[in-house]
């Protein structure tokens, strides 16, 4: 009796969270249909869904809809389902990088792939200088610097590899010279992650320091070895590899919670390190891909937008921030990958295709930036900003690079 009572219990908790759910996937599916009328990647259209959900539309408009649909009290089941859609999608990421695309590159591209993480972070660490003592809020200045550089540094891989297959263009030079550059970002900017984690969350783990990075690079070694022992590559996916799959990935997810690490990371290594097989990849894709993309990432966009507030930037001068910060993510990854390319004997119009892509941050700044809110590294304000800059420049994707690089099959 106790039991059934305990169940009847939740089910008021439960009727909000489908409640959530059914209005958030109908919202976020319209919104990405109209985005797809007007060439854009689908997913843009659910990640401003989610914004729009929020205290900075509807919270505008209804406040008292969205206090009742999205109660604080209420958030917790939408929060888990959440963050169990970011570890999947985490993984896919991962298992998207290819570290093997930087040997088939020209050494022109090995620059760019550098240069296009090098420069964002330089760059967006000496902007984070200048904004530290108005946008601080608190954080310890290290790993604010560091933090905003990386954000800085992100491409929007998933985003980016769909543009390309969209116009045809991954086997050509520029899309193989913007996949190397995506995956030396997006693998350089969370193994930064994971450094600045470990230094923001100094009592996570209870060990010293020194003990905790040297934890956390017998555990990458453990997990590079571990998985080329269980899935060799000549063998296709059954259930019982799947059962394992997804027991290494929850491992890999849970160890880096241990070390101090975010778990993002740990689902991230866990698909980066998978064997190379493309019967692997796709039945691993086939299998999680569908319900990530389609169920469990809309929640995490909203989730993202209650915490987007547009009236936080509520002055001029924090526009003109926000415009600045728009301006460094674009001259230091756009200009400066062009740069480096035409500077190794590449067309102009190639290379500033190539900088174009890589000038995506997506999806992925959105999960990279919620890290930084959840270890309260960045404050809300500049969150929003941050959000904005992500939105901005994956949006700017599409139309400059059909315009810089019209497409020949069209």
């Amino acid at each position: 009796m106790k039991r059934i009572a305990g169940l009847n219990a939740g089910m008021p908790e439960l009727k909000i969270l489908f409640l959530q759910m059914l209005v958030i996937l109908a919202v976020a599916k319209a919104v990405g249909l109209l985005f797809r009328l007007i060439h854009q990647p689908e997913v843009l259209g659910e990640m401003l869904a989610g914004i729009l959900l929020g205290p900075s539309l509807l919270g505008r408009v209804a406040p008292r809809l969205m206090e009742e649909l999205f109660a604080p009290a209420s958030l917790g089941p939408l929060y888990a389902l959440s963050q169990v859609g970011l570890v999947l999608f985490m993984f896919l990421v991962g298992l998207e990088v290819h570290p093997g695309l930087l040997r088939q590159s020209a050494k022109s591209a090995i620059l760019a792939s550098q240069a296009s993480l090098a420069a964002p972070v330089v760059c967006g660490a000496i902007l984070a200088v200048a904004l530290y003592p108005r946008l601080g809020a608190g954080a310890p200045w290290l790993p604010f610097v560091l933090f905003f550089g990386a954000a800085m540094g992100i491409t929007a891989f998933p985003v980016l590899a769909r543009i390309l297959t969209e116009r045809k263009l991954s086997n050509t030079r520029v899309g193989v010279i913007a996949l190397s550059c995506a995956a030396v970002n997006d693998v350089g900017a969370w193994c930064l992650l994971a450094i600045i984690t470990v230094i923001a969350r100094p009592d996570a783990a209870h060990w010293p320091l020194a003990l905790r990075f040297a934890a956390l690079g017998a555990y990458m070694l453990i997990m590079v070895g571990a998985l080329r022992r269980i899935f060799p590559p000549d063998v296709p996916l059954g259930t019982d590899r799947f059962a394992a799959a997804a027991i290494l990935l929850l491992g890999s997810v849970w160890a880096s919670e241990v070390l101090g690490v975010h778990a993002l990371f740990g689902a991230f290594l866990a698909g980066v390190v998978m064997p190379r097989n493309r019967l692997l990849e796709s039945s691993l894709r086939q299998r999680v891909e569908l319900v990530t993309l389609v169920l469990l990432l809309p929640l995490f966009f909203v989730y993202n937008g209650l915490g987007t507030s547009i009236r936080l930037i509520n002055g001029i001068d924090l526009w003109l921030i926000c415009i600045l910060i728009i301006a460094v993510a674009v001259a230091s990854k756009l200009a400066i990958t062009a740069v480096c390319l035409r500077a190794g004997g590449l067309p102009w119009r190639e290379s500033l295709a190539v900088g174009a892509l890589v000038n995506a941050r997506g999806l992925v700044e959105l999960v990279i930036l919620n890290v930084g809110l959840d270890l309260r590294i960045i404050s809300p304000t500049l969150f929003s900003m941050m959000v904005i800059m992500a939105l901005t420049t994956t949006l700017m994707t599409p139309p400059l690079v059909s315009w810089i690089y019209p497409d020949p099959h069209a």
